[in-house]
């Protein structure tokens, strides 16, 4: 397979398409990424950059909806890479259920199979798919893979899965899936071939962005995370609750709000938002001096610390801390924040290198604490391409 042929990786939303290119090769190299964003609306835009962040391609889209955002991409595509060296394209799906444990080459039947566990995510799913039937209109002949936050979690004890509910609901799948696993394996990978020693260790991952969750690994599988049936579990986060009392829901029902605010609460206007009334947004809070910011942001470091120690316990102890996504890559604050509270499991901070984002950011006498960038992208496209070999 040659570098010269090209990937394309695809992370659908409501209101965007993001998109990324690779080079075949192996491993697969970033070439662009870019997004089509604002659709459904008035102002929706055709954006590409190069790796380094340089503007390749800014301009209006005509059209706003998500096909006329993939026959611009794939026409951008033609003129850029050429139609034969585009090999597939690999496609971000949030949930894969109990069934796929692996990435798997879409046909008509997995892809029907996949659509009918909407209901298990109804905010990502039928987005995540929607370019999937789209594409196979408009290039039957593309191989198309589907790669799912869910899979990497498939590797924990039934123990880890299982909710405290009657045995015919598990039966039914209401299990504990947990989410972000396509970051998680990237972390795992990264630590592989640069750090072989950490990896087959006692590892937690902090995947901290607007949405958030921790994951314990052990030999680079999943041992338990934060998130549980949906990815509204375990952390609070921008938007979302993370772990409540299902008796809260009840209440709010009973109070006479409908399934849908309830929905809308919990997953629009909750986590720092709701916590702070000021923003969702970890940088302006920790900019904010106003005392509501920074409860959120003493909230979300103490859930996070008292997380990560259950998750010590699910592992037997730590050897390692990472953190990752956007706010954990650069919020030395947080960061701070969340270690500061862990000095019974060995694990500590050396300021100066936590101030400056720097790789190791542990203390001399500390377990170690790494600042690693994710690439769920990259990740896609590694398993897209082992699928086509």
């Amino acid at each position: 397979m040659s570098d010269a042929s090209s990937l394309l990786v695809l992370n659908a939303g409501s209101s965007s398409i993001k998109f990324a290119v690779y080079g075949a090769g192996e491993p697969p190299v970033n070439h662009w990424r870019g997004q089509a964003d604002g659709l459904g609306g008035a102002h929706a835009r055709f954006r590409v950059r190069d790796p380094d962040g340089g503007v390749v391609t800014d301009e209006a889209l005509k059209d706003s909806d998500h096909r006329s955002a993939l026959e611009r991409l794939l026409a951008w595509l033609d003129d850029t890479v050429g139609y034969d060296r585009l090999l597939a394209a690999g496609h971000r799906v949030v949930h894969g259920g109990v069934d796929f444990h692996a990435p798997v080459r879409l046909t008509e039947d997995n892809t029907a199979a996949l659509e009918s566990l909407s209901s298990l995510a109804p905010l990502h799913q039928p987005h995540n798919l929607a370019p999937v039937r789209i594409l196979a209109d408009l290039r039957p002949d593309l191989p198309q893979v589907a790669c799912f936050d869910t899979a990497f979690h498939r590797t924990q004890d039934a123990v880890a899965q299982r909710f405290a509910l009657p045995r015919e609901w598990s039966e039914r799948g209401v299990i504990r899936y947990g989410f972000h696993g396509l970051s998680y394996e990237a972390i795992i990978t990264a630590l592989r071939e640069a750090h072989p020693r950490i990896a087959p260790g006692r590892v937690i991952a902090a995947h901290l962005g607007n949405g958030a969750s921790l994951c314990a690994m052990h030999d680079g599988r999943s041992v338990a995370t934060s998130m549980g049936f949906t990815a509204l579990d375990g952390l609070p986060m921008g938007q979302r609750c993370g772990a409540l009392d299902p008796g809260v829901v009840l209440y709010l029902l009973e109070q006479g709000m409908s399934r849908d605010e309830v929905q809308d609460m919990l997953y629009h206007r909750s986590g720092l938002l709701g916590m702070s009334g000021i923003s969702h947004d970890m940088r302006e809070l920790l900019g904010s001096d106003a005392p509501e910011a920074a409860e959120a942001v003493e909230t979300y470091c103490y859930r996070a610390a008292r997380e990560i120690g259950s998750l010590a316990v699910a592992l037997g102890g730590v050897d390692a801390l990472v953190f990752t996504a956007g706010v954990g890559e650069n919020a030395p604050a947080v960061r701070a924040g969340i270690v500061g509270r862990l000095g019974s499991l060995g694990l500590a901070l050396s300021a100066p290198a936590n101030d400056a984002n720097a790789l190791f950011i542990s203390a001399a006498d500390s377990r170690p604490v790494l600042v690693l960038p994710t690439d769920e992208e990259g990740m896609i496209a590694r398993h897209t391409r082992a699928l086509l070999s």
